[in-house]
Formats: C-alpha cells, structure tokens, sequence
C-alpha cells in the first residue's frame, strides 16, 4: 500500500506511531542510541522553533503536550517531503496545533445554501477573446500586503475585503487597504458573525447597501469582536455597486473571472498538509467541505502544471510569502479543495 494513502486514513498521532514503528530502531535488539540520539534532535528542533516563534506556554504540562503535539507535526512533514509531490511542508507557526484546533480556530467561512441566480452583471460573459496564459494581479498594482487574521475566524472578510481592495484599484488607479474590521464589528448577523465565521457575498452585500466600506488605517483590525462604530459607517475608502457569484464547478469560468479581476473563493482549507504548507504547487489531501475564505488574484504554470495564484490571511510566515499555489485543472470539476465551487465577486459600475 502506497505509505500516503496510509497516512491518509490514520490521525497523526497514529501515523507517528505506525511510521516509529516501520522505521530502524524501533525494535528490540536495534541500538538504543539511535533513538536517544532521534529524540535529542527532535528537542533541538523544538527548541529553535520556539524560539522562531517566541512561543512560551502557561504551564510545563502545556509545554510537554504542545511537544508532542509538534513532534508528530515534524515527523509528518518530513515524511511527505521525501515523497515525489510538487509541494513541500514546514514546521510553521501552526505546527504546535493539532489539525481539529487549527480548524477550529482559523477557519470561519460559513457556505449559504443558496447562491445568487439574479446577477446583472457576470464578469465571465464579459471576457472577450482568449485568456492570457498567466496572469498576476500583483504585478498590476491591485494587491495589498498579505495580512494576518490571528486566532480569529475571519477569513471571509478578509477574503472579501481582497476582492474589493482589488477591483478599487482597477477602477480608480488607487490602490487602498480595506478594514475588516468594519465588516466583524457592522455586518453581524444570521450569516457574519465576526470570529465566529460568515460569507463573502453576504460580506459584500453590507458594503453595497452601507454605500462603501472604510479603510483599514481609520478602523484597524483588532483580531476580536467589537461594537460597530457607526461613525466608520459613514466614511467610504472605496464604494462596491452589487456582486455576482461565478459559475460554480467551472475553473475555466473562473479564470475568465481572476483575468478581469481578483476573486474571492472558499476552499477546505481544513487538512494537516494545507495548515503546514510551505511551498510549491498544492495537490494535497483535502476535501471539498467549504471552510476558508480566501482571494484569487492569478494564475501560472510550472513545468506541465497549472496553478491559481491564492492570497491567505495567516500572515506572511505561511506558505509563499503568505500565497499558496493550488493545482489548476484538477480532475473534479469542484476544483483541488473546492476552489471552484463557490467563488464571488464584488462589482463597481
């Protein structure tokens, strides 16, 4: 059995274990000073992580388990990065989190039921002629820094927020960090809950009916929930006039889409190699459960392999500089993780 579909099927933990086991040493009558010796480097390597990440912990019991934890993260990470796949993983910031905490604490896209079928205006018909083989809407200009959401579920206003920042600065040549904020403090409700998750069409629908959205520099982010400063409300950075949602399980029409503009997409974000991916083209083990909001701002090759262009909002020190390269083609025509079920733009007349 190929040892990646084992690790497929077990938690990490067990696949700690089972590959501890494969592994020389492991056996009565190996030298014990292989494995004294593997244990005193996993704590070296512990031990310069925390200070990368100026981690400390409450408690030593905290700081035993957060090892383990970290340990069965490692040995993971480096039992897929001796694989022949086209992306590699890292202890990153998330490497002392179990996959059911980093879910539960990063992941905040909540899918409606329903997506909008009375659009006006659906930038894919509006694409004239052949697409461009790549494109990067960072290089045009319409791309903030990455930033960082903390331990917060609100991707999908940051996604959202990308979406808006992107289209702006096409249409008037200013290129204007957006706050989520506003959109966690005023857009509460049965959809957007702040930290606790919600949807970027509902996201833009806020901005349209509230006639803009504020800029990030007069209602900074804060990581938490907040009461709405309704003197924000009335002070507009950038203006959206509706949205309109792309056809779902159709990359192509979300190429066309990115080529006119960045894109707010949902992915399950939710697997072990997605929460420790460094770099390279993403094929990992994932689903098509819908959990993160993020942005689509291009597309590429590599060699005989099409990729999107994704920016994240876990802060620089994931992946590519805080972007994450995902397969482009997939066999599913949900896309890898879904990216093409449920994409959504704002639009500004």
């Amino acid at each position: 059995m190929e040892l990646r579909l084992i690790s497929r099927n077990l938690s990490p933990t067990l696949f700690v274990v089972w590959i501890l086991c494969a592994r020389p040493g492991a056996f009565p009558g190996d030298h014990l000073s292989l494995k004294s010796d593997r244990a005193s480097l996993m704590e070296d390597r512990y031990e310069s992580w925390l200070a990368r990440y100026n981690r400390t912990y409450k408690s030593r019991a905290e700081r035993l388990l957060r090892f383990q934890i970290y340990q069965a993260n490692v040995l993971y990470v480096d039992f897929i990065n001796r694989l022949p796949l086209p992306f590699k993983l890292t202890d990153n910031g998330f490497a002392d989190m179990t996959n059911v905490e980093f879910k539960a604490t990063y992941l905040g896209f909540h899918r409606r039921t329903n997506r909008r079928t009375d659009m006006k205006t659906n930038i894919t018909d509006e694409t004239d002629g052949d697409m461009p083989a790549s494109f990067d809407w960072r290089k045009e200009g319409a791309v903030t820094p990455v930033k960082d959401q903390g331990q917060c579920g609100s991707c999908w206003a940051f996604s959202a927020v990308a979406a808006v920042e992107g289209l702006n600065q096409i249409k008037t040549g200013k290129l204007v960090s957006l706050s989520e904020q506003e959109l966690m403090d005023c857009d509460v409700g049965k959809h957007d809950q702040g930290c606790s998750g919600g949807e970027m069409d509902t996201a833009f629908s806020f901005i349209q009916r509230n006639g803009g959205i504020t800029s990030e520099s007069d209602y900074p982010y804060r990581g938490r929930d907040g009461s709405c400063d309704a003197a924000m409300l009335r002070s507009h950075a950038a203006t959206i006039s509706g949205y309109g949602d792309v056809p779902a399980n159709d990359e192509r029409s979300l190429e066309a889409a990115v080529a006119r503009q960045p894109i707010s997409v949902a992915i399950d974000a939710g697997g072990l190699e997605f929460q420790l991916y460094s770099r390279g083209i993403f094929t990992g083990i994932c689903g098509y459960d819908l959990n993160h909001g993020v942005a689509a701002v291009g597309y590429g090759s590599e060699g005989s392999r099409n990729y999107w262009i994704v920016k994240n909002s876990w802060g620089r020190d994931w992946g590519e500089d805080g972007y994450v390269r995902m397969l482009k083609g997939a066999p599913d025509r949900r896309g890898v993780c879904g990216i093409a079920m449920d994409a959504s733009y704002p639009v500004k007349g």
